[in-house]
This record gives C-alpha cells, structure tokens and sequence, in this order.
C-alpha cells in the first residue's frame, strides 16, 4: 500500500511543554493506524492536529494530493475543510438533534443533498445496527448506541480520514468489546483510512494494521500488531504490551543470575540492543509463560526455575491470578484452578512456591530508564 497520509516533523508545544516532538507518520490508503500510549505521551494532540483542531508550531500534514498544514509555507487548512471524519470519546451528539438529524449533519455541512436523498443516512443507520433508532433522541438511546450513532455520522459522508479519539472508553466491557467488533467488521467491509487513539493494548492489538506506540510526544515503536507483541523494541513497550513481569539479572563468572541467585540462560531468549553485553541487564516476559509447579519434577526440560513466595492470588473461575516474590521482584502468572487451586487455598502469603518459563520467552534490555517503564506498567494496567 501506498502512503497516502504523511506527517512530517509534527511539532506541537504548550508554553515550554512539548506534547508532540518532530513526529513523522505514514498512513497507506485503507490503514487502520492505531496511536497507543499512556496519558500525557501526546496521541490526542497528534489526532487532534490531524483533525485541524489544533494549531502545530512546525512539521506539515498531508492528506493525499493535498496539503493541509504547513508551517514553513503558511498553510493551514480549517477543520470543515479537511474531508474528515471524527468519532470522540464523549459520543458528542447533538441532544436537540434526532439520531437521523446527527448523522445527517455531515452531508449537509458539505451540502451532499444527493447523498441525502440517495438514502445514506439510512445506509450509515443501517450499517451499525441502529437503523430502527433514527427518530430517537441521544437522551433516549444507551451508551453503546450514542457511539453506534457516532460512528455512523463520523463514517456517512465517505471521509478521507477517520479520526476516532478513544471512542469506547466510556463503555462497559461488554459493550466495549462488541463496539471494538462492530468497528473492526466495518474497517474490513468498507475499507476506510482510520487514525484511532487509545491507551488499551487489547484494542490496539485487535484494530490496528499498525500500531505507533508513543512516548514523550515521539514513536517508541512503529509496526504491525504481530511484530510489536514478538518484538519489542525497548523495555518501554515491552512494559506497555503486556509484559509485567520483569526481573533483574546480573552477570558473574558463571553467566547470568537473577537477583534471588537462580541461573538464568540467554542464548535463546530475545535480546535487544547488546543488553548481554554489560553487567547487568533487564528481562521481560508475560505472566501466561511463567508456570506454577508443585515440586521440582514437573519443570519442563529447558525451562529456568525460580524459587518464591507466595504473595497472593484471586479467584478468576478456571484460573487463579497468583502473584508471587523472589530477589525483590514481584511476578504474576495465571494458574489452571483445576491443576492448583487446592494448593493455594491452603496456602498463606509467604509460603514457598516454584516457578518456571522458558528462556525463549525472555525479552532482553540495558539496565535503564525504569521511572518511564514504571508510567507505561501503570498505564498499561488502567481500567480506563
């Protein structure tokens, strides 16, 4: 695919606080581009730079033949003039307006009278279930079905660009996943260009063609879903993806220990940016590759074993979420209830436990930059 899109040297600034910071994107025609990141790390402010309601101090944006912002020569095209679509987290219908009247006003802002009267303000109904809703209030609908509406008058008028600001933040989960589903099934049917913002990795992971997971106003990481999840470029993202677990490993005159003393093996795990070369280093992996053994026996061959303590764990119906310690690094993993869920009810936090994963899970980095880590755990970890 060809780009279609691009953004070049995006700079955005609040008095000395740089929000975005000489930003370059490339968005092919029919990509669905997921921004990801924790507050703060700049994502709306490049969404809503794109959208035109936000004024850059330097870079330009290009939406296909055409410029619509340049700071160097002046160029700054105005929202409504742009050919977007935008789907905000607030829903934002008009409540004075029916759901026909909301999804209409794009046509007639752009005054497409033949688009209105070849039906595609019932087709865009249509398209998200909502068509029997048309003369209903916002006040009288539920939330999944103001983002429903949204979302058919952000997709009605055939924009260049989609722009979704963390659209499904307000739902509950059920309705989050089928909104994310309906989204995803529309993306595939009609093809449309999207730029969708969200701190959730689960939505980043099940919409994006590619994700560009932010840090700081710049791209941590820049690539499919596939490879971000195998291959982390930094701890920052490895942190942000889903990787909780991280342990700290030091080098002697026998390889590599963690800090609790146990032999860890590198040689098949993932190391990036020569983090083996030093004497001290970071691994990352997830709590679904470490396991829980009743004794040393059931170690799978290969595996690094780890001995713990038990530091607690929840009842989550086939499984427990079980968080244990060891050398100062607490770990999460999730257990089978069937295979140990008699174990640990009859065990007290502090008891000794057993765990393993393969070295092939590990992903491997220097030894720095833990406070930003820290942020992208958090973050990653928000119910929001």
């Amino acid at each position: 695919m060809s780009s279609q899109f691009t953004v070049s040297g995006l700079t955005k600034t609040y008095g000395s606080n740089v929000v975005v910071d000489h930003l370059d994107l490339e968005i092919a025609d029919g990509e669905f581009l997921v921004l990801l990141g924790p507050s703060g790390c700049g994502k709306t402010t490049t969404l809503r730079c794109l959208a035109g309601l936000e004024n850059p101090g330097g870079g330009s944006i290009r939406f296909k033949d055409r410029t619509v912002f340049d700071a160097a020569g002046r160029v700054n095209v105005p929202a409504h003039r742009r050919n977007i679509g935008m789907v905000f987290q607030s829903y934002a219908l008009w409540p004075h307006m029916t759901v026909r009247q909301n999804i209409r006003y794009p046509l007639k802002v752009r005054k497409l009278k033949q688009a209105i009267a070849d039906g595609a303000v019932e087709a865009a109904a249509d398209m998200v279930d909502c068509g029997q809703l048309l003369d209903r209030y916002p006040s009288q609908l539920s939330g999944g079905q103001q983002q429903r509406v949204a979302v058919a008058r952000g997709l009605v008028a055939a924009p260049d660009l989609v722009l979704f600001d963390e659209p499904l933040s307000n739902l509950d989960a059920r309705l989050r996943d089928q909104v994310r589903s309906q989204i995803h099934q529309l993306h595939q049917r009609l093809g449309f260009t999207a730029v969708f913002v969200t701190h959730d990795q689960s939505e980043a992971f099940a919409l994006g063609d590619r994700l560009a997971i932010m840090k700081a106003g710049k791209i941590e990481q820049y690539d499919t879903p596939e490879r971000v999840f195998e291959n982390p470029v930094s701890e920052y993202v490895a942190a942000f993806i889903g990787m909780a677990n991280r342990l700290e490993l030091l080098r002697d005159h026998d390889g590599w220990r963690t800090a609790a003393g146990d032999s860890v093996d590198l040689a098949h795990a993932v190391v990036r940016d020569r983090a083996d070369r030093g004497d001290a280093a970071v691994a990352r992996l997830r709590p679904e590759d470490l396991l829980l053994h009743g004794s040393a026996g059931e170690v799978p061959l290969g595996n690094v074993a780890l001995h713990a303590e038990l530091a607690g764990y929840e009842y989550g119906g086939r499984h427990y979420d079980v968080a244990v310690e060891t050398g100062g690094s607490r770990l999460t993993l999730r257990a089978p209830a069937a295979e140990h869920g008699s174990a640990l009810r009859n065990s007290a936090p502090g008891a000794p436990v057993l765990i393993s994963f393969s070295p092939a899970a590990l992903r491997v980095f220097p030894a720095a930059g833990a406070a930003a880590v820290e942020r992208a755990t958090v973050a990653a970890g928000d119910p929001r």
